[in-house]
C-alpha cells in the first residue's frame, strides 16, 4: 500500500483543493439524496419507492462523513453544511434540478451516482488515510444503487416510445457536465493527483466510460464521443450554474433548524 499523506505537509494550494475535492463529493451526495427523496412516493412501484428511501438515507449518510473529513485539516464543517448559499453549493451539475420525470431519475442513478462512485474509488485507493478508511462502505452500499440503475435503465430503453426518448434526453443534458467533472485538469485537480489523492483524469474517464458504455448505447449514445462542457467554474470544481434555491434550504436544513428550541 501506498504511504499515506501528511496532511501537515500540504501547501495552502494543495490544501484549497483537498477541500474543493471534498466538499464537491459532500454537496453531490446531499443534493443526491434530496432528488432520490422526492421520488419515494412518486416511484413506479411501492417496492421501488422503499428502495429510494433507502438510497436517501444512504446518500445522506456518506455525505455526513465526507463533510466529517474537513475536521481532518481543522476545518469546522457546520459551516459548509449549514451557512452557505445556493451559489456556493459545489455539487454536480446534474443534481441543479429536481428530476422531471422517472427516466431522468434512473439517469441520475446510473450517470450521476455512477460518476460519485467513479471519483470516490479513486479517492479511496490514494494516499488520504481517512478516505481509506470512510469510503469502501460507502462504495459497497452504492453497488446496489447502481444495480437498481442499471435495471430500470434497460428496462426504459427496451420499452421503447416515450419512455425511451426521455431517457435518451436526461444522458444527454447530464453527460456533458459528468465528464468534465470526472476530467477536471485545472490546477486543483493536477495537484491533487501530483500528491497521490486521485489518480489520474484520464484513469477516472476511462473508467467511468467502461461502466457506462453498454447501457448509454441502449439510447443511441457513444459515451467515447461525449465532450465535456467548457463552462467550467474553477473555485467549486463544477460546471457553471448552482442549484435551485428550494434544494439549498432543504440541503441545509433551514425549516427544521427554525424549529429547534435552545
Amino acid at each position: 500500500m501506498i504511504d499515506a499523506l501528511d496532511l501537515s505537509t500540504l501547501s495552502d494550494d494543495q490544501r484549497d483543493a483537498l477541500v474543493r475535492l471534498i466538499v464537491t463529493l459532500a454537496d453531490s451526495k446531499r443534493l443526491m439524496g434530496i432528488r432520490y427523496s422526492d421520488w419515494t412516493l412518486g416511484a413506479p412501484s411501492i417496492e421501488t419507492g422503499v428502495s429510494m428511501a433507502s438510497m436517501t438515507q444512504d446518500e445522506w449518510g456518506h455525505a455526513r462523513l465526507l463533510y466529517a473529513m474537513l475536521k481532518t485539516l481543522d476545518i469546522d464543517p457546520a459551516p459548509f453544511e449549514y451557512e452557505r448559499s445556493g451559489d456556493k453549493f459545489a455539487s454536480l451539475s446534474a443534481l441543479d434540478r429536481e428530476p422531471s420525470d422517472w427516466a431522468a431519475v434512473v439517469a441520475l442513478m446510473v450517470l450521476a451516482d455512477g460518476a460519485l462512485s467513479t471519483m470516490l474509488r479513486s479517492l479511496a485507493q490514494g494516499t488520504l488515510e481517512q478516505a481509506r478508511r470512510r469510503v469502501p462502505k460507502m462504495l459497497a452500499e452504492e453497488q446496489y444503487h447502481m444495480s437498481m440503475g442499471s435495471a430500470w435503465y434497460r428496462r426504459l430503453a427496451d420499452s421503447g416510445g416515450e419512455s425511451r426518448r426521455l431517457l435518451a434526453v436526461a444522458t444527454e443534458n447530464m453527460l456533458p457536465g459528468l465528464i468534465a467533472w470526472l476530467g477536471v485538469d485545472d490546477a486543483a485537480a493536477r495537484s491533487m493527483v501530483a500528491i497521490g489523492v486521485l489518480d489520474s483524469a484520464e484513469d477516472r474517464l476511462a473508467l467511468y466510460r467502461d461502466e457506462v458504455r453498454e447501457v448509454v448505447a441502449l439510447v443511441g449514445w457513444d459515451i467515447d464521443t461525449v465532450l465535456g462542457t467548457s463552462e467550467w467554474d474553477e473555485v467549486r470544481g463544477r460546471a457553471v450554474g448552482r442549484p435551485d434555491e428550494e434544494a439549498c434550504e432543504r440541503a441545509r436544513g433551514d425549516r427544521n433548524r427554525a424549529l429547534l428550541v435552545e
